[in-house]
């Protein structure tokens, strides 16, 4: 009889000093990257260490997670690479033990990659066209990009105008560039973008990215061009001024001209020769035109009607006597 008190006893006391489970363990999940957390149990021993199993629930077999098997307080476990079917539900479990006790296991609820990962916003970036908005998305880089990746199948994006608020939204195929048409030119826009999903509702917008259809024009670049449109203006009435009043001169010394030749019939013009010297000829009282005529290399004035005969050099008189 005393040695069953003394058995009851001593197992009284193991149960007693065994260690305390861990509490609070949950997994959450961002972007297909899982951690599974927790928090110690009170007065849990300072060396206590914690090891992490997971169950399949097509396979119902516990296994163990290489990379979470002597976690310390206070550290997470990775199960992104352990969930590796995202179609298929998953239980994980967490003890804590000491070199010489163990707690009992605490299980987590039941976790399926698929529907209960949050989907974050993407990468953004926003540009301006015109009356256009060129915008660019890409899939962030995780641990579970490949998994990721089977989510971007469409996106919604929300588009407002910063002027006064109004605001429309779109349901697009998720390709990396896409173009917004249809906007007013010069004026700013924020975009924000989130992914949609026929598996997953969770999911987060992007920050909003902000970008003026075409670059406002500013007051000196506006002053600019006015100046530059007046230089071209006065540069142009210019122009005209001097082709005008050119052309003007050229009528009034032509008709000048034709008067002189008409009025005075014995009127003398200088013909230049080059080789034989200068002498005058006289110009007949029906000159209408004057044309030039090259003789070697002597230039001689012919009239309309008749050439008029020039009057022989002093060398030429000299060599007929």
């Amino acid at each position: 009889m005393m040695g069953l008190w003394i058995l009851l006893l001593h197992l009284h006391l193991v149960v007693c000093v065994s260690i305390p489970a861990p509490c609070n363990v949950s997994i959450s999940s961002f972007n297909m990257e899982h951690i599974l957390s927790f928090l110690p149990g009170l007065e849990t021993p300072s060396d206590t260490h914690f090891t992490v199993q997971i169950l399949r629930l097509r396979r119902n077999t516990w296994r163990p997670v290489a990379v979470c098997l002597e976690l310390k307080a206070g550290q997470t476990c990775d199960l992104t690479r352990a969930f590796k079917d995202p179609f298929d539900h998953y239980i994980a479990r967490i003890q804590a033990f000491t070199s010489t006790q163990t707690s009992n296991w605490t299980v987590s609820g039941q976790f399926q990659p698929l529907s209960d990962t949050v989907l974050g916003p993407p990468d953004v970036s926003v540009s301006g066209c015109g009356n256009c908005l060129l915008l660019q998305i890409r899939v962030p880089t995780t641990k579970g990009l490949q998994q990721l990746k089977d989510f971007y199948r469409r996106v919604v994006v929300y588009v407002r105008r910063s002027r006064d608020g109004v605001q429309f939204s779109l349901n697009l195929p998720y390709k990396e560039d896409n173009m917004i048409t249809y906007l007013q030119p010069g004026v700013e826009y924020c975009v924000t973008v989130s992914v949609t999903s026929f598996f997953n509702s969770n999911r987060v917008s992007s920050n909003p990215h902000c970008a003026f259809t075409s670059p406002p024009r500013s007051k000196s670049s506006v002053i600019v061009v006015v100046s530059l449109l007046g230089a071209f203006c006065a540069l142009g009435f210019l122009l005209t001024g001097l082709v005008v009043y050119g052309g003007q001169l050229c009528f009034e010394f032509r008709k000048l001209l034709h008067r002189t030749l008409v009025t005075n019939p014995n009127s003398y013009i200088p013909l230049q020769c080059q080789n034989r010297g200068c002498a005058p000829m006289v110009v007949s009282d029906q000159i209408s035109a004057l044309q030039q005529h090259k003789d070697g290399s002597a230039d001689c004035l012919l009239t309309a009607n008749r050439l008029v005969q020039p009057l022989r050099s002093c060398s030429e008189g000299a060599e007929e006597d």
